[in-house]
């Protein structure tokens, strides 16, 4: 099968892993294989798959690809991006220690505090680099960064973090969510990760018809351990939904392109609205980390978190192009209040120290025409008041 190790971002995501002339068949559209079991030539003697729960091919070509555009070695898929943590902190002993960062998606923050008992959780403010390494203990086993978090959009220096943490204590695994940026913006790995985790169901698959989270790892040892646990635990995803993904990664270039031309767009307009107190966009000037953006990452999204003057409430409702619901990634538009919605586990207090209360609402901003998204906004924020 020809390396596309070199090739450039497009041709990976539609050619890596499935070349057709692997099938007898020659099919240009990678098969799906919905078989649970696979005939064997004898006793222990198969050709690669004996049970679904252990491997599929379909499944295998998506994991495939996920690993070439990540610059990784090796791709697992799981049934939900939460199932992707579970094998994470799977592979942790009852007494290690994480670090997470402070602001991160609400799931992740309380799952991590209560995956196994003895195990111990120190969220810091990991756009602070030093606030990372201080809190690394003797038993620490893993740092767990989000980087833009959500829904802050604060960013975590992922090179200097990584040489950080390995210049103190080299078994220390460095997982970074890359959910919101996707590969074709930003590649944790190659920044020094050991890991890197998404939830697929947002942009990776951006049709916001899949359920479906991934591990990439450039180290063995790794892939060994998530291996036996992705099917120890059973938690895969199906047949169809891989090849939903693997369908939606070759239109990722010119989806991520379009979501930030016009996550950049709406941002601007909201910086210069009367009615809105704050902007946070990594790609504004006005970030306070906006550097480390040009450095670490190569663009955004389309999500943006503003502070809104007036009633937020009333500014959800009026909404018609955007749509209020939870998630994020997908060609629509959607708005949400975090405080009662995406965040709503993270204790109160919590919220309010971290700034995420009933004025602040994230957008992502899909792949609808420029005009009718900002003629949208206007109107709503009008009615907010």
């Amino acid at each position: 099968m020809p390396s596309h190790t070199e090739d450039g971002f497009a041709t990976k995501a539609i050619h890596a892993g499935q070349e057709p002339r692997q099938w007898s068949h020659c099919s240009v559209v990678p098969p799906i294989v919905m078989s649970t079991t696979f005939r064997q030539d004898g006793p222990g003697e198969h050709r690669g798959f004996e049970y679904g729960r252990s491997g599929n091919p379909t499944r295998n070509v998506l994991e495939s690809c996920l690993a070439a555009l990540e610059n990784g070695k090796h791709g697992l898929v799981f049934s939900s991006g939460l199932g992707a943590l579970t094998a994470l902190t799977a592979i942790l002993e009852p007494g290690d220690h994480i670090v997470c960062g402070d602001d991160v998606y609400g799931g992740t923050n309380r799952f991590l505090q209560k995956c196994k008992p003895g195990n111990k959780v120190t969220l810091v403010d990991a756009s602070i680099t030093q606030n990372v390494l201080n809190a690394i203990r003797p038993n620490t086993k893993m740092v767990w960064l989000e980087t833009p978090t959500n829904p802050l959009m604060r960013l975590a220096d992922i090179e200097a973090i990584s040489k950080g943490i390995k210049s103190i204590r080299s078994d220390v695994i460095l997982v970074v969510d890359n959910t919101f940026l996707t590969c074709y913006f930003q590649r944790p790995l190659d920044l020094g990760a050991d890991i890197v985790m998404y939830s697929l169901t947002k942009y990776m698959n951006g049709h916001s018809d899949v359920i479906m989270g991934a591990t990439i790892t450039k180290r063995e040892d790794l892939e060994q351990r998530l291996r036996f646990i992705q099917n120890a635990m059973g938690i895969v995803p199906s047949p169809f939904d891989c090849s939903l993904v693997n369908r939606s990664l070759k239109t990722l270039e010119v989806r991520m392109q379009q979501h930030m031309k016009n996550g950049i767009a709406v941002a601007k307009f909201l910086e210069n609205h009367p009615f809105v107190s704050k902007v946070i966009h990594p790609y504004l000037p006005t970030h306070p980390q906006y550097e480390l953006a040009l450095k670490q990452t190569t663009g955004h999204s389309g999500m943006i978190t503003f502070y809104i003057k007036g009633d937020s409430h009333k500014f959800l409702k009026a909404l018609k192009v955007f749509i209020l619901a939870e998630s994020l990634g997908g060609y629509e538009s959607l708005a949400e209040l975090p405080c009662i919605m995406t965040h709503a586990s993270v204790p109160e207090d919590e919220r309010a120290k971290l700034g995420i209360t009933d004025k602040l609402i994230r957008l992502s901003v899909g792949l609808e025409t420029e005009k009718d998204l900002l003629a949208d906004l206007e109107q709503a924020l009008k009615a907010s008041q």
